[in-house]
């Protein structure tokens, strides 16, 4: 796997490994970047089950009038 180099706040990367838990800051800029992408892939799933009733309803044949 690619490595990646940054920069960042020492303060920012404290702030991190102490609300984390962790003991390096390579730990904490990798739980922060995990949980940012669960998160999204939660909010897509979520996003996802809200507009299946909407598309159901717009595949269903209409009722027959009569």
């Amino acid at each position: 796997m690619a490595k990646v180099n940054i920069s960042l706040d020492a303060e920012l990367v404290v702030e991190v490994m102490v609300l984390a838990g962790v003991g390096s800051p390579q730990d904490a800029v990798e739980v922060v970047v995990r949980d940012y992408i669960a998160r999204g892939h939660r909010t897509e799933a979520r996003v996802q089950r809200q507009d299946e009733p909407r598309r159901t309803a717009d595949t269903m044949p209409p009722l027959p009038e009569g």
